[in-house]
C-alpha cells in the first residue's frame, strides 16, 4: 500500500502545491483543439469519413452479432 499512498501524495502535491503548472492549461487546450481540427480536416479532405463510418458499423455489428 505504500506505493499507492506515495503516488497519491505526489498527485495531490502536483495539483495543489508549488510545483503545479498554473498557466499551461489554456495553451495545452488550444494545442489539442488545433490537432483535433487538423485530424477532422484531413479525414474530410481525403474522403475517409464514409470509410471510417462503415468500419465502425461493421465492428459494432460483429460485436452484437448483427
Amino acid at each position: 500500500m505504500s506505493g499507492f499512498s506515495g503516488w497519491k501524495r505526489t498527485v495531490v502535491s502536483r495539483m495543489r502545491g508549488r510545483g503545479r503548472d498554473a498557466g499551461a492549461g489554456f495553451v495545452e487546450y488550444a494545442g489539442l483543439m488545433i490537432i483535433i481540427a487538423g485530424i477532422f480536416t484531413l479525414i474530410d479532405g481525403l474522403g475517409l469519413d464514409g470509410l471510417i463510418s462503415n468500419a465502425i458499423l461493421n465492428a459494432v455489428n460483429d460485436v452484437i452479432g448483427g
